[in-house]
């Protein structure tokens, strides 16, 4: 299978291993690096919990899109926030600029890897709960990937090179 895009974005929920498993792809493929949360913080000049709270969970959003529609077309590895599939336009983004990757993991792994919900800066309605966080995203996720890797048990360097590997066809 050959892909037209030749960067790499990665979405899924939080703590399924974007960031890690991106910055470990993009040394083994010798792409550059870009984790969408950082560059949102930085950005902004605050933290993503910050983010959230001074504008809201709406407002956030926006912005993250905002962020993910000025990305360019550099060959690179793109880690993204876990709710950057809210908004569609970002979305048709991405896909144009790259091979949209969807990290999957259960949601019995992700509990166990996911404690800090509010220090992480996750874009959940305070009355809502991971389990229904999960539900809501997984069809989105879904909805706008190319490849869909299961992360499992697997170590990050072990689902970068299935990337790599379902990439090269």
């Amino acid at each position: 299978m050959i892909f037209q895009n030749p960067s790499i974005a990665l979405i899924g929920m939080p703590a399924v291993g974007k960031s890690t498993v991106g910055v470990l792809l993009a040394k083994q493929l010798g792409y550059d690096f870009l984790d969408t949360d950082i560059l949102i913080q930085t950005k902004e000049n605050m933290t993503l919990p910050q983010i959230i709270k001074k504008k809201g969970l709406k407002g956030f959003l926006d912005i993250e899109a905002a962020h993910v529609l000025g990305l360019g077309t550099e060959l690179q590895v793109i880690s993204t926030g876990g709710s950057v599939i809210y908004r569609e336009r970002a979305m048709r983004h991405l896909k144009k600029i790259a091979t949209v990757v969807y990290l999957y993991a259960d949601l019995p792994t992700l509990l166990t890897r996911l404690s800090d919900i509010e220090g992480r800066g996750v874009a959940i309605d305070p009355s809502s709960s991971i389990d229904t966080l999960y539900k809501e995203r997984t069809s989105l996720y879904d909805k706008f990937c190319d490849i869909k890797i299961v992360c499992g048990e697997n170590q990050p360097g072990q689902v970068a090179a299935d990337i790599a590997a379902t990439l090269a066809g």
